[in-house]
């Protein structure tokens, strides 16, 4: 992944294509397909393959808890990161007067519970500034005895701010008794991560960690276990879904266990075994020391061009997104796309992901072909 030599070999597809949207899909190695074939021959074992569907489970949630820095009885796996905030939402069970924070930075699976006619809570959202970033002053202002939960994420999907996290959780803990539910979609497997004093702890699977669709990766420490109880109908979050009890009561399992309500999408469990064990063998600290050149380098080159940059100026702020605007940005989009170049192009912006895949020549090409566009 890092050398010439491994990326051909892990990432063939990617020899004829400048390859710029990790922030969107992720593109997996090989192993992850020999994952899902593995998942096949399992299940060609009919129920007797479940034991093993259940032995890689343990193994995908050792490395989530690796990742997330929690045993693995303080993480599960559910479909995707909006079903993972559905649930924890429902576990909060929102009264009238509750306040719900969120940033205009965030993507819509964290915050649009609170939203919906049916929930009690106000959502107050904590604005970004003209130079595209969140303040803390800004968010202390919104704080109070009302809120109940923050939700905001590490790495922004929009432009790639990379919030101080420990300065965040500082302000919230010093002016609020809220719960600090953190997204690292956009970071988990990019950077790496310290999330001590973090309540509950969400990624989605298919982007940086480059495994598949179809799980949501869940973290809730032993302490906050009541607190992120979800009171969902299944059988996989019971205590005793099959017991003498079972039509008079039901009693979910505790904290992180509660998020994964029926059988488990063994197929994208697979995949995240493989994408995970993929990230740790390779190592987030050499992934990021490696990729962050070619941030700095994207980051330098569009500060020469005529586009208005929507991430922040210092590439400290940033993980691995660039993202800008341009007037014509969809006819430049599909210049780029036209040469093999495939960023990310939504809502009048374009957005530059940069993984451990991507090398040097990838931003000199994009920077090259994004000039001839403009010009």
């Amino acid at each position: 992944m890092l050398d010439q030599q491994s990326r051909e070999h892990d990432f063939p597809s990617l020899q004829d294509r400048v390859y710029l949207n990790t922030a969107a899909e992720g593109i997996p190695p090989l192993t992850v397909n020999a994952a899902f074939q593995q998942y096949f021959q399992d299940k060609l074992q009919g129920m007797d393959g479940r034991i093993l569907h259940e032995a890689v489970w343990d193994d995908a949630k050792a490395l989530v808890g690796q990742m997330y820095g929690l045993s693995s009885d303080e993480v599960s796996i559910c479909s995707c990161s909006s079903e993972a905030y559905n649930l924890a939402y429902q576990a909060l069970q929102f009264k009238a007067g509750d306040e719900l924070i969120v940033s205009d930075l965030d993507f819509p699976a964290s915050y649009t519970f609170g939203l919906q006619q049916s929930c009690p809570a106000t959502v107050k959202v904590w604005e970004s500034r003209d130079d595209w970033q969140l303040h803390l002053e800004d968010l202390q202002a919104l704080l109070s005895e009302k809120t109940r939960v923050v939700s905001i994420s590490l790495v922004s999907f929009f432009n790639g701010f990379k919030i101080p996290l420990q300065e965040v959780i500082q302000t919230i803990r010093q002016h609020s008794s809220a719960l600090i539910a953190l997204d690292v979609t956009q970071a988990l497997g990019r950077i790496p991560l310290d999330l001590e004093n973090i309540d509950l702890v969400v990624s989605s699977t298919h982007k940086w960690i480059l495994a598949s669709h179809g799980g949501g990766l869940v973290g809730v420490p032993a302490a906050k276990a009541n607190e992120w109880t979800v009171p969902a109908g299944g059988w996989f979050n019971l205590k005793d879904a099959f017991g003498d009890q079972r039509f008079e009561k039901a009693e979910s399992l505790p904290g992180a266990a509660s998020f994964t309500v029926g059988m488990p999408n063994y197929p994208a469990v697979y995949a995240i075994r493989a994408g995970l064990k993929y990230i740790v063998d390779t190592g987030v600290e050499n992934i990021n020391r490696a990729t962050m050149p070619l941030v700095e380098a994207c980051l330098e080159g569009l500060k020469e061009l005529p586009v208005e940059l929507i991430s922040p100026k210092q590439a400290e702020n940033l993980a691995g997104i660039v993202a800008f605007r341009h007037p014509d940005a969809e006819r430049v989009y599909q210049h780029l796309h036209s040469k093999q170049i495939h960023p990310m192009y939504h809502a009048g912006r374009i957005r530059v992901a940069l993984h451990g895949y991507n090398t040097m020549a990838d931003v000199e090409t994009f920077l090259r072909e994004l000039k001839q566009a403009l010009s």
